[in-house]
């Protein structure tokens, strides 16, 4: 899925208006070139990673979101469905919604709009969604309290660079209250900067692979 950077509205005089927010051309065509570099560089770790360290990673991670999140039940948590080497929380979601915890996953439901985040449970039927990622068939709508969310980078202030379409801070910005944010990624994700700019929603909290759990409020 592309979710994070977001697509221009037409000029005005030096400045583009950004996801209602004016942003000086040459600052975010730097800023633009950065992460996509960034997002090559780490979507070439991932595909470097051997499956056992891949395994050993996400084993670590599931240990932390349960210390992390506590008791799930009666809760509704958005997660996602794996893919480009993101780590694969699908075992966990089964077992929190055995544990009575609503579990839902993202729907692009038209391009350039948030996204809306419909029920799973394990076995549900499923389609083929946009950039033929699988979503639930249900058209039901959740607003989920826990919102996990994949990681390709993220810096030490929690902003979180994603696939690059921006889908995720135009969900957050539509939300009301947010839910609690809880990026999660693999050891190598942690940038110095994204270079965060006005529309990036930081996360509340960050679990990586190697152990380390990073926080917006430190």
């Amino acid at each position: 899925m592309q979710d994070d950077d977001i697509g221009r509205t037409p000029p005005c005089f030096a400045q583009d208006l950004i996801a209602g927010h004016p942003v000086d051309q040459a600052t975010w065509r730097d800023v633009t070139r950065f992460r996509r570099a960034e997002r090559e560089r780490l979507y070439a770790l991932r595909r470097g990673m051997a499956q056992d360290d891949r395994a050993a990673q996400t084993a670590q991670v599931l240990r932390m979101m349960d210390e992390t999140l506590g008791e799930v039940r009666g809760r509704t948590i958005a997660a996602w469905w794996p893919i480009r080497g993101e780590l694969d929380l699908r075992d966990w979601m089964a077992d929190a919604h055995r544990r009575d915890a609503q579990m839902a996953l993202p729907v692009v439901v038209e391009k350039g709009r948030p996204m809306v985040f419909r029920p799973w449970s394990p076995g549900c039927a499923m389609e083929r969604g946009a950039w033929n990622i699988p979503v639930p068939k249900a058209t039901g709508a959740l607003t989920p309290d826990t919102a996990l969310v994949p990681l390709v980078g993220v810096d030490a202030a929690c902003f979180r660079l994603g696939n690059g379409g921006g889908y995720y801070d135009m969900t957050f910005a539509a939300m009301s209250p947010l839910p609690r944010r809880i990026g999660v990624g693999q050891g190598f994700c942690e940038m110095s900067t994204i270079f965060p700019q006005p529309w990036d929603v930081p996360m509340d909290t960050v679990l990586l692979g190697d152990g380390r759990i990073l926080s917006a409020s430190a």
